[in-house]
């Protein structure tokens, strides 16, 4: 489970830990929070909450010594780096957009990926700006660039809509994990339906008892 408060960075707050609490004590899965952090005392924070892993984005694009100093305060495996990919009004060409997807930067998303592997990012979330919404199917080409090029996990994320989006991504885009929202939480694609579909197209799927 991934909760992302898109909006703290630009309304200037921290994720609310009160709510993470709330949610952590309900839920028996991996839970990633993000959202406003840019401190370890941040991490801290949430991780003492009941998050297991924390996604950074903006804070990390304006300070990418941030990544280094979270892994080495709690570990890679705790820090996931968001990479919000996407075409700007202005170029044909993909860049990094921060703040929730308002601000793009020059930064190319591919080769900010692999600085922050090497600076100690533990996974990427790589999330489509183009295909966000859409549910028309994940970015394939531009997850696949991702995944043959790092070596540390990638989560594909925009444009999920059906079982058969989630097969493509795994299959032709070779993520490590997949990421959607609207879909599961108005029951248009079912999770325990969706899980059987990926097995039955030979994609091995954890299942809970």
């Amino acid at each position: 489970m991934v909760f992302l408060d898109i909006t703290a960075t630009v309304e200037g707050r921290k994720t609310f830990a009160e709510l993470v609490e709330e949610i952590a004590r309900v839920i028996r899965i991996p839970f990633t929070v993000g959202g406003g952090i840019s401190s370890e005392q941040d991490v801290e924070k949430l991780l003492k909450a009941g998050a297991d892993k924390i996604s950074i984005n903006s804070s990390a694009v304006r300070n990418p010594d941030l990544i280094g100093e979270l892994a080495t305060a709690f570990g890679s495996q705790c820090v996931v780096l968001a990479v919000d990919a996407g075409t700007h009004a202005d170029s044909e060409s993909i860049k990094v957009f921060v703040d929730g997807g308002r601000t793009p930067t020059n930064r190319n998303p591919l080769q900010w990926a692999l600085e922050a592997q090497d600076r100690g990012a533990g996974e990427i979330l790589l999330t489509s700006m183009d295909h966000d919404g859409t549910k028309q199917g994940f970015a394939v080409e531009l997850t696949r660039s991702f995944t043959d090029s790092l070596s540390i996990p990638v989560i594909a994320s925009g444009g999920g809509g059906s079982a058969e989006h989630f097969v493509d991504i795994f299959s032709k885009g070779h993520a490590d994990a997949a990421l959607a929202a609207s879909i599961f939480h108005f029951g248009e694609v079912r999770i325990p339906d969706l899980k059987k579909d990926l097995a039955d197209s030979g994609i091995p799927v954890r299942t809970v008892e």
